[in-house]
């Protein structure tokens, strides 16, 4: 025989309240209180009624009122760079799972790497009362936020710093991640090697831009400018900077790629392509082994990222260091046989 489902006793827009699950259980308000709080002070039995009145009226706790007594929402917002984007899955995940762990509910939205979007999403997570700020920076002036960090917003900015403001920051770190990369690249003989990034004006890809001229002049290697390529990471704006540099006169015998979107295009090149290109990406992707030849990465820990971050939103909502912070969490070289080929 089918089990019929109990519904809660209560209409549709008519919430139920302590006051319904009192009068039900035939219990004082504030016994009720102690058995939605678990507090103690209550018989078995009575928690038993309580707890039976609860169900069948369908009532949930209003943990608003609570939590604003205290000062704060239980709530924090994350504005990352791209929802779609899979560096930050792992990020976003190891946020929520801190806020969790903190009693905190999280809010997360996507900038789309605009610079305006991303203060109106900021904003009105302010104007929601968020009790602190993950953010992903898309702007190079932060200045719209400091009305927000005097009111006690606490906020931390993740894998890029904030701008024109000393804020907390924690980040990967792209410098030293690049001029491994591309060291990699000149050790297995490689001495015409191009670069294909993001945007200048973005944080990571001016660092990494960095370490690889750094790399370069390390190795007394003169860099022509023809083999460097900054801009959106579009499919067609990173094919023609790869073609360009590989149809050269001189082309180059291997490219770095200043970012996991840049990687995934610079692969379709070369799957075109019969002559050998060695390839290093920054981020690791998935499936990266098992291409022919495995894809030699400079791999951050995403999830590190997002993980240091919170704990260090939540330790400055208990009152952390008074000075602003900067946090460098170190990269890894994945090396699986991309950066070995010999050159052309």
């Amino acid at each position: 025989m089918a089990e019929t489902l109990r519904r809660p006793e209560h209409r549709y827009g008519n919430r139920p309240t302590m006051k319904d699950v009192a009068a039900r259980a035939g219990v004082g308000l504030k016994t009720v209180s102690r058995v939605v709080n678990s507090e103690p002070g209550v018989t078995p039995d009575t928690e038993r009624r309580v707890q039976e009145a609860i169900e069948a009226l369908g009532f949930r706790r209003n943990d608003s009122a609570r939590v604003l007594r205290k000062g704060r929402t239980a709530s924090i917002g994350l504005v990352l760079e791209d929802l779609a984007d899979p560096f930050y899955g792992p990020l976003s995940r190891a946020v929520e799972e801190v806020a969790r762990d903190h009693g905190a509910l999280l809010i997360n939205g996507s900038s789309a790497e605009d610079p305006e979007r991303e203060e109106e999403l900021v904003l009105a997570l302010c104007a929601r009362r968020v009790d602190g700020l993950v953010i992903v920076p898309a702007s190079q002036d932060h200045r719209y936020l400091e009305p927000e960090l005097a009111a006690g917003v606490a906020t931390v900015f993740v894998d890029r710093p904030a701008g024109r403001i000393e804020a907390d920051a924690v980040l990967s770190d792209s410098f030293g991640g690049a001029r491994d990369g591309v060291a990699h690249l000149i050790a297995h003989g490689h001495r015409r090697i191009g670069f294909i990034g993001d945007q200048p004006r973005i944080h990571t890809a001016a660092e990494r831009l960095r370490g690889y001229r750094a790399a370069m002049a390390a190795a007394g290697l003169a860099v022509d400018e023809s083999w460097v390529s900054l801009g959106t990471t579009d499919a067609g704006r990173v094919e023609a900077a790869a073609t360009a540099m590989l149809d050269a006169p001189e082309p180059v015998t291997a490219i770095f790629a200043g970012n996991n979107r840049v990687t995934v295009t610079v692969v379709r090149v070369l799957a075109r392509r019969s002559r050998q290109v060695a390839l290093v990406g920054f981020d690791d992707l998935e499936l990266a082994d098992l291409l022919q030849p495995g894809l030699t990465v400079i791999a951050q820990d995403a999830a590190a990222l997002g993980r240091t971050a919170a704990e260090f939103l939540f330790r400055r909502l208990e009152g952390g260091p008074e000075a602003p912070q900067r946090v460098v969490l170190p990269t890894t070289l994945i090396p699986r046989g991309s950066g070995e080929l010999p050159p052309v």
